[in-house]
């Protein structure tokens, strides 16, 4: 029975090499890894629920002094109905909100990361917003240096190409589902953009990863688990050692589906200026560079989300 495993992260302390292995061949086959013991408390992924609940229950109009049109939902507020999966004819039906880096505003890439909006409704939504943000954002680090060790590279190769990420937590709401009969899908079958992903908690209710052979496998987490899979940046950079795999989000076939569902993952982008190109220990003559062509993180996010229609 195929499974995508959970690893304890602590075993990266006390037990590396058989932790990386382990790591890396999961990541190998599926694309997906669950990671529990990684220390984030309880009470912060809460809290930051509780606030992201709150503010989606306020009014529309409320919520819409936070959408700032022609951005490409880059910070603040998206509503329904916008975002469209790659080559799909619907709208997902969700509402969600971007928190980005906190970076100095004279930084190199202050163009093209702007400053967080804070909603002042919600007056913990910045201090729990921005606590998981780092939080997540510190976890994917040390999950990266793990798969750095797994393909020969130094441990902390990925450290100075991530610590100005063009990352997002968002924060996603999907409303119950009213129709007489539950459509299967709630998010349509896609992949990650950017390097890799992390998915809180009951975020991962219903989530299915298309494996090798091409069946759809359910990801159940157990305990405080944490769902991390690879995106299409970091495929790419790896010459796709590591595949970003795809994956959806399927309703509940039960009342489930008529209750409201949060879910909030974290994309964890290079700085914009990491050359994406097949690194070299990545290369060899089973796996011939797939790619002759040069691009940078932060060309090839604005390729894609002019696909998904967000920009």
């Amino acid at each position: 029975m195929k499974k995508v495993p959970t690893l304890d992260i602590r075993r990266y302390g006390t037990d590396r090499a058989a932790f990386v292995a382990e790591l890396g061949n999961a990541y190998r086959e599926y694309g997906f890894c669950c990671i529990s013991g990684h220390g984030i408390p309880r009470e912060l992924i809460d809290g930051a629920y509780d606030s992201f609940q709150r503010f989606f229950a306020l009014p529309n109009e409320t919520k819409m002094k936070y959408h700032v049109a022609g951005s490409g939902g880059a910070r603040g507020y998206t509503p329904y109905k916008v975002e469209t999966a790659k080559d799909s004819k619907f709208a997902d039906l969700k509402e969600f909100w971007h928190v980005g880096r906190e970076i100095p505003r004279d930084s190199k890439f202050a163009d093209v990361m702007p400053p967080n909006i804070w909603p002042a409704e919600i007056t913990d939504f910045k201090q729990n917003g921005y606590g998981l943000f780092e939080a997540l954002d510190q976890l994917g680090s040390r999950v990266l240096r793990a798969l750095a060790l797994h393909i020969d590279l130094p441990e902390h190769f990925f450290d100075d190409k991530i610590d100005q990420g063009n990352s997002i937590l968002r924060p996603i709401h999907y409303p119950p589902i009213t129709e007489e009969n539950i459509p299967n899908v709630r998010a349509g079958a896609h992949e990650d953009i950017n390097f890799i992903t992390l998915l809180v908690g009951a975020s991962a209710e219903g989530l299915e990863v298309l494996t090798r052979e091409g069946e759809w496998l359910p990801i159940t987490t157990e305990g405080d688990a944490i769902v991390v899979n690879i995106g299409d940046m970091l495929q790419r950079l790896t010459n796709h050692v590591y595949p970003s795999t795809s994956h959806r989000v399927v309703n509940p076939q039960n009342d489930n589906a008529r209750t409201p569902r949060y879910s909030v993952p974290y994309f964890l982008h290079p700085n914009p200026d990491v050359v994406l190109d097949p690194l070299p220990q990545t290369i060899t003559p089973d796996n011939p560079s797939r790619y002759n062509t040069s691009i940078t993180s932060h060309e090839y996010l604005l390729e894609r989300l002019r696909e998904i229609k967000l920009i």
